[in-house]
């Protein structure tokens, strides 16, 4: 068995390099790539859609659940890390790093409570998983899936989690402990 974790497709915030609002959706080119993974994962054989309920991780989920014809639940502990007063800042504007190891976003996640959430998230993946025993298609955010990368999961020796997940990046792992990766990253 695997699980399918998908990153969403692009926003017209992810293009200007924008920490993004809960509420952003797709751009027209994102919509176009969640078509075009959509097509992709309709023959793996899913049992069922876990995503993000941000709208741009809605709107690849639902793209997705159109080409299956599975249904989706929604899980909030999917949600993309929480940057509080930074939300809609650019990154060229400002003169620090947000990304930073010791840094805590005013009204946001630090990286230790997005760490625990993202924990909490990967317990439900794979309860999810575990209960239709049949693959899992996971929607997600960027830096989420990369923690999940980071923390939860094995990958090959030598293969360090990737600086940035393209957007429908699709990472392909094993559903069984010990949650190795096959395939990571990958838009074609």
């Amino acid at each position: 068995m695997t699980i399918y974790l998908v990153r969403h497709g692009e926003t017209a915030d992810n293009a200007s390099r924008t920490l993004q609002f809960p509420h952003t959706p797709l751009s027209e080119r994102g919509q176009q790539q969640a078509t075009r993974v959509a097509a992709r994962l309709a023959t793996v054989g899913a049992g069922a859609i876990l995503a993000s309920d941000f709208v741009r991780a809605a709107q690849t989920a639902e793209a997705i659940a159109s080409a299956t014809g599975l249904a989706i639940t929604w899980e909030p502990l999917l949600q993309e890390r929480h940057f509080g007063e930074l939300r809609g800042r650019r990154y060229s504007d400002l003169d620090f790093d947000p990304m930073a190891d010791d840094y805590a976003p005013p009204g946001g996640e630090d990286w230790p409570a997005f760490d625990a959430r993202v924990a909490r998230a990967f317990d439900a993946v794979i309860a999810a998983r575990e209960a239709i025993d049949r693959p899992l298609i996971v929607v997600s955010h960027g830096l989420a899936l990369r923690r999940m990368l980071r923390n939860h999961l094995l990958r090959p020796d030598g293969i360090a989690v990737p600086d940035d997940l393209l957007n429908t990046a699709v990472t392909i792992c094993e559903a069984d402990r010990p949650w190795r990766t096959r395939l990571i990253g990958c838009v074609r």
